[in-house]
């Protein structure tokens, strides 16, 4: 096989690496919920094993490659350890499911126990295989590298773009069509039927070429040098998971929040990545000044991250323009999958294209400035862990607190002010201070005057196709929680509904007339018929608060002792308080006890 062939046949095999790669991130996202529940801090715990395995698979990577001549073979023993233990994850998890319920957590006596136990667990299911997948990077780029050192720049920038133009389309097909035709089960079985032919093929290409790792020809830099790009590789990374999960919460309310909604999002996010180490590949290795190409590209994207919060507005028009002209039958709903990802790229391809170009520019620039092989895990292993702090910030403290414009802004500003550092220290200072003013102007203009449209974000046009609520609507509550944004809107009358992410969960009316709102007798028997059955009951587990309606039914009966109402969301127990006096014994009778937790958990 020729250089270029081989070469580009190597490329095509790590898009299929970066395919499977998110079919086991997507799927280990499903098991582990059934474990974990689906809490907000369940979500991110999953995601920062998931990212945090591959940050310090990236890290060992980068201490491990000088011990190696034949990197691909490596790379290839790794996928075929990434296979082996995605055979074994499904009957591991069901014994483990078994073990755990049926003699673990009955004995361990308390809930922090429990909890400890079953997160310690949930990291011991995932952790290995996420460790091997944070190596591949490190252990397939060096490799090429090794055998085509001219070019170390395009390298890095056509293997960003390989693994994650697969990872995109792994999304869309593991939730699209693996899923249905195979369950969960099944697409493990086939990721991991891929990463062992991965193995065999790469190890057959691998044989009889070895390479010592490339020798170190100018003076090392600093370790304040180090140290710059790889806190630059960390802020970059939480910024850009800032804007992920904000835009993932934005766009639910637009799209609507299924599985396949999320999964057409997330293909989106990992395509502009693709897309932005695609184009910096061919430029990369002729730049002249790549500390001022950085600080541009970082100020750019804080731009366009920003641009966002006024385009997010016009989403719903052009949702509700699409609902309107399909079909709703098959094809229809085929044309409004693409309608939707074609959202979602629109929304999220500005700030994600230059967000692709900041790994492989930082990983070249320390190569350039000859910090050797270990860079480019060094750099990985960074960048993965600023996406965790960006991850976990946002889930459990910057939503609540900022809201969804505050947090967008907060990243943008740290991608803009990483920028200017870079400016300055191009030596570039004219320059540099220009965008200064120019960065100044926008986030004050976007603090001033960039508002996001509570009626809209309210409306749940993917539902309806009406982005208009009608006359006289009013928002009494609008909180974008850990889990959901939530909506509480009355309307003349005092019909009063709480809304998660633009889809109504319950209406009552209010006011002192006669008037019934619609799902005011199903709140009420949702309580009443279970009683019926059971008269005798003293103790009820109410799941999900919705208005509230349905717990303080079950407390107009003397005999109840105790009624625990479980809410997921925080925010839906602030918004049900809008329908007092009408659900009052829910927040006043002592036997009325408010659980913020998942349900399973």
């Amino acid at each position: 096989m020729t250089g270029i062939a081989l070469r580009n046949t190597l490329f095509f095999l790590f898009a299929l690496s970066g395919f499977t790669g998110l079919i086991y991130e997507s799927i280990w996202s499903h098991y582990l919920k059934l474990f974990l529940g689906h809490a907000a801090y369940a979500q991110a715990l999953v995601l920062a094993i998931f990212m945090g395995g591959m940050a310090l698979g990236a890290w060992l990577a980068s201490r491990l490659l000088g011990k190696f001549t034949n990197l691909l073979i490596a790379y290839a023993l790794i996928e075929g350890l990434i296979g082996f233990f995605g055979l074994g994850f499904h009957a591991a998890f069901q014994a483990t499911l078994s073990l755990s319920y049926d003699t673990i957590i009955p004995a361990l006596g308390s809930t922090h126990a429990v909890q400890t136990y079953k997160w310690t667990i949930s990291t011991l299911l995932i952790l290995p295989q996420s460790i091997l997948l944070g190596m591949t990077f490190p252990v397939m780029s060096n490799g090429i590298i090794r055998l085509y050192p001219v070019t170390p720049g395009g390298t890095l920038g056509m293997l960003y773009f390989t693994n994650s133009i697969g990872a995109a389309i792994g999304v869309l097909v593991s939730g699209f069509v693996l899923l249905a035709a195979m369950g969960l089960p099944g697409t493990l079985l086939f990721a991991a039927i891929v990463n062992i032919t991965l193995a065999i093929v790469v190890y057959a290409m691998a044989k009889g070429r070895e390479k010592p790792p490339i020798s170190v020809t100018r003076e090392k830099p600093g370790s304040g040098f180090l140290s710059l790009i790889l806190i630059a590789a960390f802020i970059t990374g939480a910024a850009s998971f800032i804007y992920e999960i904000s835009w993932l919460r934005m766009l639910s309310m637009v799209l609507g929040a299924s599985t396949h909604s999320f999964e057409l999002m997330l293909s989106a996010f990992i395509t502009g990545l693709a897309l932005g180490g695609l184009w910096i590949r061919r430029r990369i290795d002729r730049l002249q000044n790549p500390f001022l190409t950085a600080g541009m590209i970082q100020v750019i994207m804080g731009f366009f991250a920003i641009a966002t919060l006024p385009l997010y507005n016009q989403t719903f028009d052009l949702m509700g323009f699409l609902l309107d002209a399909l079909d709703h039958n098959e094809s229809g709903y085929v044309l409004f999958g693409l309608s939707s990802h074609f959202i979602a790229l629109l929304v999220m391809l500005p700030a994600t294209f230059c967000a692709g170009m900041t790994l492989p520019l930082f990983t070249y620039i320390l190569l350039h400035n000859g910090h050797g092989e270990k860079s480019v895990g060094e750099v990985y292993a960074s960048n993965t862990l600023g996406a965790i702090a960006g991850v976990v910030f946002t889930i459990l403290a910057g939503l609540p607190l900022l809201g969804l414009k505050g947090v967008m802004i907060f990243g943008a500003t740290l991608d803009i002010m990483l920028g200017l550092v870079f400016m300055l220290l191009s030596g570039r200072k004219r320059v540099a201070y220009g965008m200064i003013a120019v960065s100044l102007g926008i986030l004050s203009g976007s603090l001033a005057f960039a508002e996001l449209n509570v009626y809209k974000m309210s409306s749940g046009v993917y539902r309806t196709g009406l982005v208009s609520h009608g006359e006289n609507v009013k928002v009494l509550y609008q909180k974008d929680g850990r889990t959901s944004t939530v909506h509480v809107l009355t309307q003349p009358g005092g019909r009063t509904a709480i809304l998660t992410n633009g889809k109504s969960d319950a209406a009552i009316n209010v006011s002192d007339n006669d008037v019934i709102a619609d799902d005011e007798p199903t709140m009420a028997l949702l309580a009443a018929i279970p009683l019926a059955f059971k008269p005798d009951s003293t103790r009820v587990a109410n799941i999900g608060m919705g208005s509230g309606m349905t717990a303080h039914t079950l407390l107009a009966w003397p005999e109840i002792e105790r009624v625990d109402t479980i809410e997921i969301e925080p925010a839906m127990v602030e918004g049900a308080r809008y329908f007092l006096p009408r659900v009052e014994k829910v927040f006043e009778d002592p036997r009325s006890h408010i659980i913020i937790e998942d349900a399973k958990t």
